[in-house]
């Protein structure tokens, strides 16, 4: 591998009038701290697709950007340029009055299910919330609270009960759930299942991928975790320093990468042989020098 193949920018796109969301060199920048402090680019001209349906895996270490695309479509951190056009229309940049009726459409499950539940709210009244402020009456509000609670394998008295009476895997179903309330076309998942123990984790990632299957819906899944990504992902787009390194079909992306920055965390996921984990940290710490991190641009 040549310096540049390695180096290269990526684009996770597909073509135009295939996509359902388009990112185009999307850029982001955080104040300094100090009045006078200069602003640091988090995302470094961002371009990715997704289409109806689809999983697009966004995977990169704690730090890389991963998390602020993901708020960005939500309209949750302005962008400095760029953009970002969901079904055809440009939404950056959106007024609130169309972010609120975008939400219908557009919805998030975020990572920890025991902070994104409001504690005072009974699991009916979470999942009624949503309806209710798109003007759905309250009878037919509480009657697909029903639905959903079925669509996440949680049984129907789960509607009166509080989130602190359910497991972390049961509060995820939840907001899942509440994710799907509106019937949306876009889910961002955003790190769903880091929370989880292992065995928990597969069976909400089972969920996500037969929900998928039943309605439809397309996901931008957030994770750190290459193995997650790939039994979820179409496609996967790999993010380093707020650009993309590497992105394809996630079945070559997991097991033939070609940067040393998807290589380097294939390494670290951990393994039962502490001698063999060793020897794979350090084949890690190689390839991730290999490409030294771009410099902070200000402004």
């Amino acid at each position: 591998m040549t310096p540049t193949e390695a180096t290269a920018p990526a684009e996770a796109t597909v073509p135009a009038g295939d996509a359902l969301l388009r990112v185009r060199d999307l850029r982001v920048s955080f104040p300094g701290r100090g009045l006078r402090a200069p602003h640091t680019e988090v995302l470094r001209g961002v371009s990715l697709d997704i289409r109806q349906g689809e999983t697009l895996g966004l995977v990169g270490e704690s730090g890389s950007g991963k998390t602020t695309i993901g708020r960005a479509v939500l309209g949750l951190v302005p962008a400095r340029s760029g953009t970002i056009t969901f079904a055809g229309e440009r939404i950056d940049g959106a007024a609130p009055a169309r972010r609120r009726a975008l939400s219908r459409d557009l919805q998030v499950v975020f990572q920890d299910p025991y902070s994104s539940l409001n504690p005072s709210l009974t699991v009916g009244d979470t999942l009624a919330e949503p309806l209710l402020g798109h003007g759905i009456g309250a009878r037919e509000a509480r009657g697909r609270v029903g639905g959903l609670l079925e669509r996440v394998h949680l049984p129907a008295d789960a509607a009166s009960r509080l989130p602190r009476e359910f497991s972390g895997g049961q509060r995820q179903r939840v907001a899942i759930a509440r994710a799907l309330a509106l019937r949306p076309r876009l889910v961002i998942c955003d790190e769903p299942v880091s929370a989880l123990d292992l065995t928990t984790q597969r069976t909400v990632l089972d969920l996500l991928l037969e929900i998928q299957e039943e309605t439809g819906v397309a996901y931008l899944f957030v994770t750190h975790d290459l193995s997650v990504v790939r039994f979820m992902s179409h496609r996967v787009a790999v993010i380093r320093h707020g650009s993309l390194v590497e992105a394809g079909d996630a079945r070559t992306v997991t097991t033939e990468p070609r940067h040393p920055y998807t290589r380097a965390l294939m390494l670290s996921a951990p393994v039962a042989d502490v001698a063999e984990q060793r020897r794979r940290r350090e084949t890690a710490r190689r390839l991730q020098e290999h490409t030294a991190p771009p410099t902070d641009s200000r402004g």
